[in-house]
């Protein structure tokens, strides 16, 4: 191949080549730009792991025609294609030994994206971390927090995985009222107070603000309301904690044996309803 260009004279053939170098880099350009048109045709939610994929594709593609383009190049001021190919293999080995950790993230995020594990908009937990999937990539896995900070996870790091592919998680708070109807009432007030300034102070552990579902009986005739929170999971300890010892210590100013155990946390898991932000 090009055996033509050696009659020629050497600025011809240095010209020659010089226009098969740019001929390459416009394919390649082109490619891209290909590539790109092809992944904003896809659907919303699949754009993440499309662009993932394409673009390893692209780069390969990419790869091969700069590496071919050089050979054939290289080739025309004399240089042999077996000790070209030997050259980028040992090359090309010492690199993989020296990145193992990019390959690893590499076969992890394909083996994410092709064994729908997560995918966009899942509430998971990876490695300790918690948040709603924004992201797969090739290298990295990026969460969205309950504080809304990006979390970049490596591919190579993730291990187990807890999808809560339900949905969020639904915390009830069930509040025992006192039977005489006028305390009960102040007890409520009370506790709107304490709940309020609860969700201003502490606002990035809850999905959505408290809802009431009003009050209920027991079995047994007693009298208590229930508080509805959504919360991210694994955020429930200062439902149980802070708001529940300072409804009690608050509850107790009103009725002096009010104990602990009226005032009880429960949770649920809810259908997922909001969309990834």
């Amino acid at each position: 191949m090009f055996t033509f260009i050696k009659g020629l004279s050497d600025p011809l053939r240095i010209l020659i080549i010089v226009v098969i170098a740019v001929a390459v880099h416009l394919i390649v350009i082109n490619i891209r730009r290909l590539s790109d048109r092809l992944m904003r045709s896809l659907p919303e939610a699949s754009f993440s792991k499309a662009r993932s994929i394409t673009s390893l594709f692209t780069s390969i593609l990419v790869f091969v025609l700069y590496f071919g383009a050089i050979g054939l190049i290289l080739k025309e001021f004399g240089v042999s294609l077996t000790a070209y190919l030997a050259s980028a293999s040992v090359v090309g080995l010492a690199i993989g030994f020296g990145s193992q950790g990019l390959v690893q993230d590499v076969v992890t995020g394909l083996t994410l994206i092709f064994s729908d594990l997560i995918d966009l908009g899942d509430m998971v937990e990876i490695g300790g971390q918690t948040g709603i999937v924004k992201k797969i990539g090739m290298r990295y896995i990026v969460l969205e927090s309950y504080l809304g900070a990006d979390i970049f996870i490596p591919n190579r790091t993730v291990t187990n995985v807890i999808n809560y592919h339900k949905g969020y998680i639904r915390c009830l708070v069930d509040i025992t009222l006192s039977n005489n109807t006028e305390i009960a009432n102040q007890m409520t007030q009370k506790v709107r107070e304490i709940i309020s300034s609860v969700v201003e102070q502490y606002s990035g552990i809850f999905i959505k603000g408290p809802s009431s579902e009003g009050k209920m009986k027991t079995s047994a005739g007693k009298v208590f309301w229930r508080i509805k929170f959504r919360i991210w999971p694994g955020r429930g300890t200062i439902i149980e904690t802070t708001v529940k010892q300072e409804i009690v210590q608050s509850l107790k100013e009103l009725e002096s044996n009010y104990a602990d155990w009226m005032v009880s946390v429960n949770y649920e898991v809810e259908k997922k309803s909001l969309p990834v932000r």
